[in-house]
């Protein structure tokens, strides 16, 4: 697979933090002199914004980069930043800053997650995305929230990738028991986890009722993991006002730690497709 835009954005990014702290030079006094405000520039080196090209050859030239072999290395990562991915076609139905989690999402070959309340998106059916979405955006037209399970829907292409995304989820065991969509398109759901968790990328635990007091009470969170090892971890949290994106060691590390506590307490793999299958079987009861 080869790197998108969003992993060129976060590589150019943290290339030009590096080389702004070299020069012990401020963000807000760079921005300054770029004529751009600091939160632009903030959202440049942390990979979440593209950089035009005028710009990215003024922070060379401010930064002394004049090797030309080095620069045209930067120089080529800008313009592949700008690349659109297939989830730009989404972009009327894509909440704000969530296609940045899909571009992470696409390009990564790791991912720990952990759901409190909601099957992960990834191992969504079409009637269950169907039955949230349209419960989440009352306002919407039908056309748009069936434009939001498409989404959805081709998210999931990643776990056919070769090689395929490693996925490990953790779910609560609420969001197996509570019904959405009806009973029929619940065992249907279930009866879908059941199968993944069945597949050689895919490892699945139910957090049962039973567990008390965990290390996932403050909600659901994400840890993305990408192939070059110079490319940082990122975990995403996403809050009622949008996703969170930690980068820094001590907060991955910490979202690292609490889902292993969670893995630790969770049933085994096992004893968790069991469970779903039990659970699935009481919708027919």
């Amino acid at each position: 697979m080869s790197d998108g835009p969003t992993v060129r954005r976060r590589r150019l990014g943290a290339e030009l933090r590096r080389l702004r702290e070299a020069h012990a030079r401020k963000l807000d006094e760079v921005a300054g002199e770029l004529g751009l405000v600091a939160s632009t520039l903030s959202r440049i080196e942390t990979g979440k914004a593209p950089i035009k090209t005028y710009y990215l050859n003024k922070l060379l030239d401010m930064f002394e980069v004049t090797d030309p072999g080095a620069r045209q290395v930067l120089v080529d990562m800008g313009r592949e930043g700008h690349r659109k991915g297939w989830w730009a076609d989404y972009d009327d139905v894509l909440p704000s800053g969530f296609d940045i989690y899909v571009g992470l999402e696409a390009e990564a070959k790791g991912l720990r997650s952990y759901e409190s309340v909601l099957i992960h998106g990834l191992l969504q059916t079409q009637g269950y995305a169907t039955a949230v979405l349209r419960e989440l955006h009352p306002r919407d037209s039908d056309e748009q929230v069936l434009k939001m399970v498409e989404l959805r829907m081709q998210r999931q292409r990643i776990l056919d990738n070769v090689p395929p995304i490693e996925v490990w989820l953790i779910l609560d065991e609420g969001a197996i028991r509570r019904g959405v969509g009806g009973a029929a398109s619940m065992r249907q759901q279930l009866e879908h986890l059941a199968e993944a968790s069945r597949w050689p990328n895919v490892t699945l635990q139910v957090l049962g009722f039973e567990s008390g007091a965990h290390a996932g009470m403050d909600g659901p969170f994400s840890i993305l993991e990408f192939p070059e090892r110079t490319d940082r971890d990122v975990a995403c949290i996403d809050g009622s006002f949008g996703m969170v994106y930690l980068e820094k060691d001590r907060e991955v590390r910490a979202c690292t730690e609490a889902f292993d506590r969670l893995r630790a307490t969770a049933l085994s793999p096992l004893a968790s497709m069991q469970l779903i299958e039990r659970v699935a079987e009481e919708l027919d009861e």
